[in-house]
């Protein structure tokens, strides 16, 4: 490693050029401060181990303490019942937002850069949903910057709803969760219950004609249905709350980042497009 960097930087201890060597090697994320022998870590994890499983002679052995799932199960109702609570006092997008940002009960602010709310124009009639930033989105704060995004202004901007690629004056764009999973790992069940009564919320202070649903996360969790987006694609549903003034046209689309990996299914995608555009001027 030291030859690499010697050879390309000539200075192996700047720790500016070692920094940019790392960003080049694909690090894209630091978690500590300090490095972490993991092979004294595990050595020690297993002595505890074996020490805990040895059990003097002449005693009988005690029962292990039950696991106890059930408080932290607890925990997590009690924090979506305060987002429900923090959810329905904001009465206006900013406020939401506000109320997002002080929100503490989603631990992956915690590991979080930066909270990604929303981007483009509340008042359109369409609003895009998306399921969790991604690295870019969490650096600068804002959702579908990276890759995806690059590839959803494409997207806007092929079937009319943007007058430019990276124009998004026409839609409205946030995602189910609003900060990232580290790795961009998929959302856990329990990090989009906390969160889901914020978006809730935040479809009823759009009040959009329409709400596209991008990727199976987002689609499961504001629909409520369990199938796989294949199946939820292209399909038409109501979606209702309390605070809407009616029903909301609501469908599915693949996720750009599925496009990407999967450049088979742009045609699918397209025509789903199309018919959304249709769609929204009967609207």
């Amino acid at each position: 490693m030291n030859q690499r960097i010697d050879s390309t930087y000539n200075d192996p201890f700047d720790p500016a050029a070692l920094l940019k060597w790392y960003v080049e090697m694909g690090v894209d994320e630091t978690i500590g401060c300090e490095s972490i022998d993991r092979y004294a870590l595990t050595a020690e994890m297993l002595a505890k181990r074996q020490a805990s499983q040895a059990k003097p002679a002449g005693r009988p052995a005690q029962a292990s303490a039950p696991a106890q799932p059930r408080a932290e199960v607890k925990a997590t109702d009690e924090m979506v019942q305060l987002a429900v609570s923090m959810a329905r006092k904001a009465e206006t997008i900013e406020q939401l937002r506000e109320a997002v940002l002080a929100f503490d009960g989603c631990p992956l602010k915690k590991t979080a850069t930066n909270m990604v709310f929303a981007d483009g124009n509340p008042k359109s009639d369409i609003m895009f949903i998306g399921e969790a930033p991604e690295t870019e989105e969490d650096r600068q704060g804002s959702p579908f910057v990276g890759p995806a995004g690059q590839l959803l202004d494409k997207m806007l901007y092929s079937c009319g709803l943007a007058d430019a690629v990276g124009d998004r004056s026409k839609v409205y764009l946030s995602n189910v969760l609003f900060w990232r999973p580290p790795g961009n790992r998929p959302p856990t069940l329990s990090e989009i219950s906390v969160c889901l009564p914020f978006v809730e919320r935040h479809i009823e202070l759009v009040d959009p004609k329409m709400v596209v649903l991008l990727g199976g996360a987002a689609a499961k969790a504001v629909l409520g249905h369990h199938e796989g987006i294949s199946r939820l694609r292209g399909r038409w549903f109501d979606h209702a709350s309390p605070q809407l003034s009616r029903p909301v046209k609501a469908t599915a689309l693949f996720h750009p980042n599925y496009l990407l990996r999967s450049p088979s299914q742009k045609r699918r995608a397209w025509s789903d497009l199309l018919n959304m555009v249709e769609k929204l001027a009967t609207l």
